[in-house]
């Protein structure tokens, strides 16, 4: 009998604890993720946790969490102070950027309807959110009181640019326009916000849309038998039994427009590419183009500014539409000559194979690429095998190594957001964490097109202690295949350098303040940490110590770094000139001061005319895919890239000069560049790295323009 009680209390207890158990774990599924603390390593996201489902609800919590905040700010008795406005401002509204920070970066790289459909949602709640604190006159006029104290205040220099940041952040979101203007304002935002998403949207969809299946070997003539055998690997992951799959995703568009024998089928894959989003289907954005640009030339009136480019480049390096137009004025009338003198040649080739065609622009790459055959012995083809893309990462490792001394060490227990994407511990010479970097190659659906850094979380110190950085870097480089690794071309072994010269620019930063540190830094200035990362791509020494044959193991041969080296500015008319009429274009839309009432393909037409833009030329981004401007932050900054070319040719000099690991000029980069942030002037900072402003003569070297 004792026995069996004590099987009944025994049960008890067990039914009890599964009942316990039960309710934790139902508890657990009702629990907002995303409101929580995270309890994962170094709190990373918890990604394989958060539902879809949860981000309005945590959106919703946060916003009106950070309402809260602001009321306190507000209504703070005590006269305004630095740390009790200005310092409470910064530091509120954290659970929000955390939750933002996920999101936004999730619809870049793991986006589907659902979530389309909630930023949708969320971005009118975010866009009023904002407004709500920018347009907040009780909250303005503490601000305008420390600031207006500023120079008794006895301020470091990082709070010295948080509260002048602050203050004319206020002022360019409209804290001083009317009730009426301030109204006006709101809508403009909301407006410009749902349009930015549609349009991103709209590419995506256009992206994913085209596909080129081809059935017949014949149709496959010129292509390499790597780029074949991706092309299959493709077809099999859409569903396909056979055949070869060509996408509009670089790794697979790029390889085709370059090596195929077949015109016609090079002129609909070029055509697909250029076409996106000019289609006059569900996804056409000329529209989309006209709504923005109308939008942002009234809120830069409404503001005060004579145009949309006016009101942003106030804020950078250049100040001026005047000082930008100089710049890209100095360069395109040389690159168009360029341009024209490569075309000879193109046409000249053509003609001697009996091809009886006039150049277009579907032929530049794959005629391009034959006459550097012929040149410079040096096909594309031969330097992949010594691109193995985990031997590029290595070298990126490597040579952020010996320049900073950083480690880097895999984590598969840190969460990841998709299966691809991997996971590093960033270690300094002493041994402590200095960030933790997701690394994301591969193409999907889900994924937007092109390369870019983010952060889920940006380094700033709370509460005197050192949060660290979560970045990420994320590219679309070609999938590996059952029997060969992923290997890249040489520009995309630059554009992994690229990128990761961002991401050291937010790893290594050492700032007080979330919203002034790594890369907080003016559109211009940007991409000079990045920009400079690529120089150590090229160097003869980290080719021969990193870039090895996939297969033998042997190491990049002279001959071969010799070619690259002798044809650096081969093509170079071709690239900078397509670039550089993107930026004017960017330019053109953003200096109207009326506003656009005509056709957008005919607008774009007239500006390639009168920069003088040869016709078998495509401008780098047309108007409709041009994502950048009317998707990203890069609105009358695209020609950032050229402005920071210039200053990192300088910089880069700095290092030829003492050596290209030179630990005294490397630890000047850091500390005075890398470590920064936006937390002083930018020529500021660089003229305490390299003592004196940039000068152009390293860039126009470099592109063989002097």
């Amino acid at each position: 009998m004792k026995r069996i009680i004590g099987l009944i209390l025994l049960s008890g207890i067990i039914f009890t604890a599964c009942n316990s158990e039960t309710k934790d774990k139902e508890n657990k599924m009702n629990t907002n993720v995303l409101l929580e603390k995270f309890d994962t390593p170094f709190e990373v996201p918890p990604f394989d946790q958060i539902k879809q489902s949860d981000y309005v609800p945590a959106y919703k919590e946060a916003i009106k969490q950070h309402d809260a905040e602001i009321e306190a700010i507000v209504n703070n008795t005590e006269e305004p102070t630095f740390e009790n406005t200005i310092e409470a401002l910064e530091l509120s509204g954290q659970l929000l950027n955390r939750i933002d920070n996920i999101f936004n970066n999730l619809t870049s790289t793991n986006s589907d309807s659902v979530m389309q459909a909630i930023a949708k949602e969320v971005s009118p709640l975010m866009s009023a959110h904002s407004d709500d604190i920018y347009l907040n006159d009780k909250l303005f006029a503490r601000i305008k009181k420390v600031y207006e104290q500023k120079d008794n205040l006895k301020l470091d220099t990082e709070q010295a640019m948080l509260l002048d940041k602050t203050y004319k952040a206020f002022v360019r979101g409209g804290a001083n326009l009317s009730a009426e203007d301030k109204e006006t304002l709101r809508g403009l935002n909301k407006e410009l916000g749902i349009l930015s998403l549609e349009f991103g949207e709209n590419v995506l969809a256009e992206t994913n849309a085209f596909e080129m299946l081809l059935t017949d070997e014949a149709d496959l003539a010129g292509l390499p038998e790597g780029v074949r055998q991706a092309a299959a690997a493709n077809a099999k992951d859409h569903g396909h039994e056979s055949g070869w799959l060509f996408t509009l995703d670089k790794p697979s568009l790029i390889p085709f427009i370059t090596y195929s024998d077949k015109r016609d089928l090079r002129e609909k894959m070029f055509k697909g590419y250029i076409m996106r989003g000019d289609n006059n289907n569900a996804n056409d954005n000329k529209e989309v183009v006209k709504k923005m640009v109308n939008l942002r030339l009234k809120k830069a009136n409404l503001l005060g500014f004579k145009n949309h480019a006016s009101f942003v480049l106030d804020n950078n390096m250049a100040k001026n539409p005047d000082n930008v137009f100089e710049l890209l004025g100095k360069v395109m009338p040389k690159a168009n000559e360029m341009a024209k003198k490569e075309l000879t040649e193109l046409q000249k080739l053509a003609d001697s194979e009996g091809a009886n065609i006039k150049i277009e622009a579907w032929d530049w790459w794959y005629y391009s690429e034959k006459v550097r055959k012929a040149k410079y012995d040096l096909d594309e083809e031969q330097l992949r095998p010594y691109f193995k893309l985990e031997n590029v990462r290595d070298a990126v490792f490597a040579v952020s190594g010996k320049l900073y001394g950083l480690k880097f060490v895999r984590n598969k227990d840190i969460p990841v957001y998709h299966k691809d994407a991997e996971a590093y511990e960033v270690h300094n010479a002493d041994g402590s964490l200095q960030a933790i970097l997701y690394m994301d190659f591969y193409p999907r659906a889900s994924k937007r097109a092109g390369a870019w850094m983010t952060s889920f979380r940006k380094q700033h110190f709370k509460d005197g202690k050192n949060i660290i950085p979560i970045i990420s870097v994320v590219t679309n480089f070609t999938k590996p295949t059952a029997d060969k690794p992923s290997l890249l071309n040489y520009d995309e072994v630059s554009t992994l350098f690229h990128e990761f010269g961002h991401a050291l620019h937010g790893m290594l930063s050492d700032c007080k303040y979330n919203s002034l540190s790594g890369t907080a830094v003016p559109r211009d200035f940007v991409e000079m940490p990045s920009q400079i990362m690529e120089n150590w791509a090229s160097e003869p020494e980290v080719m021969k110590a990193y870039f090895k044959h996939y297969k033998t193991g042997e190491p990049i041969p002279d001959e071969l770094i010799a070619k690259i080296q002798k044809s650096g500015k081969f093509n170079a008319g071709f690239a900078i000139s397509e670039y550089t009429a993107a930026a004017y274009l960017d330019m053109a839309w953003h200096t109207i001061t009326e506003p656009f009432t005509g056709d957008v393909n005919t607008f774009e037409t007239e500006q390639m005319k009168k920069i003088g833009l040869i016709d078998e030329i495509v401008v780098r981004y047309r108007s409709t895919y041009f994502s950048h401007i009317f998707a990203g932050g890069y609105s009358a900054g695209y020609y950032a890239y050229m402005w920071a070319e210039v200053i990192d040719a300088d910089a880069f000099q700095a290092f030829k000069e003492a050596g290209i690991f030179d630990k005294k000029t490397a630890q000047s980069f850091r500390d005075n560049i890398l470590s920064r942030g936006g937390t002083e002037d930018a020529m500021e900072l660089y003229k305490k790295f390299r003592g004196r402003e940039p000068k152009i003569d390293a860039y126009l070297e470099r592109k063989g323009l002097n």
